[in-house]
């Protein structure tokens, strides 16, 4: 967004980033990280300045509208996540991918999220079947999963702060 006709800009320079050292970049410059720091997590700093942004502009021009482009890079690799949020997640994809598929695709259905008659697609090509792989790559695959759905859970909470933030000022009907 920097550039782009933002007035404010702080998130990563690109996607694949660390978040616990990730490339910042804050308006049109980049910046240093804080090195070393002991509980620092991009996600949580990125919701932190993103809270403190809206608070700021709600309190110069209350009546003033404001947008906040909040774009968590969470979904790009490499994926991380705090340990003990992974730890929530321990053995919850030991069944593999296939049963997780076939899991996920009934729980749409029974939410209504899906037609009913809807039919679950082939498997990606180049993907082999769970129950081919040998113990080491399940366990491996099983920690990738657990780790990327810490990481998505660690950044919905964070979007889950900024948006209290938004209630909290009484805004959050008036988005």
């Amino acid at each position: 967004p920097a550039g782009k006709g933002f007035e404010y800009c702080y998130g990563i320079i690109r996607g694949d980033t660390r978040q616990w050292e990730p490339a910042i970049l804050e308006k049109s410059r980049p910046i240093e990280p804080p090195h070393n720091a002991k509980d620092y997590f991009f996600e949580k700093d990125m919701a932190d300045h993103c809270i403190d942004r809206i608070r700021l502009l709600h309190a110069v021009a209350p009546n003033k509208p404001f947008l906040a482009y909040y774009a968590p890079g969470t979904a790009h690799a490499p994926h991380h996540a705090p340990k003990d949020w992974i730890a929530k997640f321990k053995g919850k994809f030991d069944q593999g991918w296939d049963k997780q598929r076939e899991e996920t695709f009934a729980r749409q259905k029974q939410m209504g999220i899906i037609p009913q008659d809807t039919k679950l697609t082939k498997r990606s090509e180049g993907i082999g079947a769970w129950d081919e792989l040998d113990a080491d790559h399940k366990k491996v695959y099983s920690h990738m999963m657990e780790v990327y759905a810490a990481a998505l859970s660690y950044a919905d909470t964070q979007m889950g702060r900024v948006l209290d933030a938004i209630e909290e000022m009484g805004e959050l009907d008036n988005t």
